[in-house]
């Protein structure tokens, strides 16, 4: 029986330890999370938007949200069995368990303290795109990116909700707001600016430009056929431009049909290019790629395969599988505004103590290579002229200010109206800002995408 009792321990403490640890209902290991505060969130400002306060009872402290719906899809929430958003990416320095958090903390004081994340989120484009998406009534994402370092400047999903909600203590009262919110037929608790794809529509024109200038065939003053209407291979379908309108006389030079988005112009430019030439495009942009995180885990944007001549038609034009996260809509410009060098986004700025002492910062990267410097010239002046008088991105305009863009309408659902997104970047000449709106069911890009584009750009250029 002794042996028996040894051997009983000895697995108990050797094999089931980490298990027993993590077991949701271990109070001692919910106890020791909640013992100490966990680091602040702040804003690359300086602004706290997560801090723990004291409280009485079992747990010593509890997690506040200041601004909590503006800052939710960043942010997320540390409940008393799970943690999202920054807090579940950021966990081991917040909670003071990481090594170097742990070392540090404890040589200065002699205690255990969670580090403080300062981010790179502006409040004021964040506030920017929050109010102006809000005003739409509609879900969507709007993420924008500092081209140069892939610094994040906002990241909004809306509808948002509430991570107080998940801070109480009052296990019943936890599950009761968790079913609520994720019954929410609106999806709350969705991150669709990092994890929902969506069909990029015309903004995937960026891509198709860039395989076409890449290719040595084009140039932005290259006649290209631009018919009424298309007859898509191996069908009896026709493609037509928006409103049925024709592009030019039928054979405008690629800028001009760029400018106007003329989807039979790039869906022949599809078809000569082939689908094996978009794709190789597309991944250089990071579509098919599974490995990003900004910490947060980012949905695959996809370029789709095994595709017919009509299929590859379409996809040239944003539509049939091609999927983008809002992360990957504002990418688009921001290598284009970067001379071809996408940068690797991030959300971390630093980790530090509460004292001020610097763990880590971040060392911004590149992500991709996606054309070459002279490619990305010509495409920002195709992109400037679409926010200009005859483009389709004028309500993206903005006075004495170069603004790049592409304007996109995309097809999802049978007789449901088509998303509207946007990209865009400004200073066309000096980038500081890139930005990607998506809004569901809200129809064309250019009325309803461009205006809240604008607003965050301008945010950050005032």
């Amino acid at each position: 029986m002794l042996f028996a009792l040894l051997g009983n321990i000895t697995y108990i403490q050797a094999f089931k330890a980490g298990e027993l640890n993590a077991d949701p209902r271990n109070q001692r290991t919910l106890i020791a999370r909640f013992d100490h505060p966990r680091g602040d969130i702040l804003l690359a400002g300086g602004k706290v938007i997560a801090k723990s306060e004291k409280v009485d009872g079992l747990y010593e402290y509890r997690r506040v949200y200041p601004d909590p719906e503006l800052y939710a899809a960043v942010t997320g929430y540390v409940s008393l069995y799970t943690t999202t958003g920054i807090e579940q990416a950021q966990d081991a320095e917040l909670s003071g368990n990481d090594p170097k958090v742990r070392v540090r903390s404890m040589v200065k004081d002699g205690s255990v303290q969670g580090a403080d994340i300062r981010l790179t989120i502006d409040d004021r484009a964040q506030r920017a795109a929050y109010e102006a998406l809000r005003a739409t009534g509609r879900k969507g994402a709007v993420v924008a990116i500092n081209p140069v370092t892939g610094a994040i400047l906002a990241l909004v999903s809306f509808p948002s909700f509430d991570p107080n909600v998940y801070t109480t203590f009052d296990g019943a009262k936890l599950v009761k707001a968790d079913e609520r919110l994720r019954e929410d037929p609106a999806q709350p608790l969705l991150n669709r600016a990092l994890n929902q794809n969506y069909p990029p529509g015309s903004t995937f024109k960026v891509v198709t430009s860039a395989a076409a200038l890449e290719s040595g065939e084009y140039t932005p003053s290259t006649q290209v056929e631009s018919p009424t209407r298309l007859l898509l291979p191996g069908t009896t379908t026709y493609l037509r431009n928006a409103g049925g309108e024709s592009c030019g006389n039928g054979r405008p030079p690629l800028a001009f049909a760029f400018q106007m988005s003329c989807n039979t112009t790039f869906a022949n430019i599809g078809l000569d290019l082939g689908q094996e030439a978009l794709r190789k495009q597309a991944e250089a942009f990071g579509f098919d790629a599974d490995d990003l995180t900004v910490p947060m885990p980012v949905a695959k944007s996809v370029y789709p395969s095994d595709m017919d001549r009509a299929q590859t038609a379409m996809s040239a034009i944003g539509q049939f599988d091609d999927r983008a996260t809002p992360l990957m809509v504002a990418m688009l410009s921001a290598a284009v505004a970067n001379d071809g060098s996408l940068m690797r986004p991030y959300l971390v700025e630093e980790v530090r103590l509460p004292d001020g002492t610097s763990v880590s910062r971040a060392q911004p990267s590149e992500y991709r290579g996606t054309m070459s410097a002279e490619t990305a010239d010509q495409l920002t002046a195709m992109m400037v002229a679409v926010t200009q008088p005859g483009g389709t991105g004028t309500a993206a305009a903005i006075p004495g200010v170069a603004v790049a863009a592409k304007t996109g309408t995309a097809e999802n659902v049978a007789d449901a109206q088509d998303h509207a997104v946007f990209t865009a970047f400004a200073p066309a000449e000096a980038p500081e800002i890139a930005v990607g709106v998506l809004v569901e069911h809200a129809g064309f890009g250019g009325d309803v995408a461009a205006p809240i584009a604008r607003k965050v750009m301008l945010s950050v250029l005032d």
